[in-house]
């Protein structure tokens, strides 16, 4: 079963909200770019560069939780692996098994 990977509250919504504000933002320059007059641009551009550092900043924050679960999860699989070597052997066996005879009927 595929779990959610849980982050600081919000963080995960911040972060497509924070990209969608760039596309958008993004996407509003293409358009309006040449109409935009010296303090506009300046508003527009500091406003595109704070969005897209707080996108940033929620990507890191996301990645970080990522890889600590990653490691969390590696290990308590070599503890479990080190705790019971017989079970993890045919475990192994029976998924290559499943694999092969899948493999076989294409």
């Amino acid at each position: 079963m595929i779990q959610k990977i849980p982050t600081q509250t919000g963080t995960r919504d911040q972060l497509v909200n924070d990209l969608k504000t760039v596309i958008s933002d993004a996407e509003a320059w293409l358009r309006n770019g040449g109409q935009l007059t010296g303090d506009e641009l300046k508003a527009a551009k500091a406003k595109f560069e704070q969005t897209l550092s707080s996108a940033k900043t929620s990507l890191v924050d996301i990645e970080e939780t990522v890889v600590e679960r990653a490691k969390a999860t590696a290990k308590a699989t070599d503890e479990y692996v080190a705790e019971n070597p017989w079970k993890s052997v045919g475990l192994g066996a029976a998924i290559g098994v499943v694999i092969g005879l899948l493999i076989a009927r294409k």
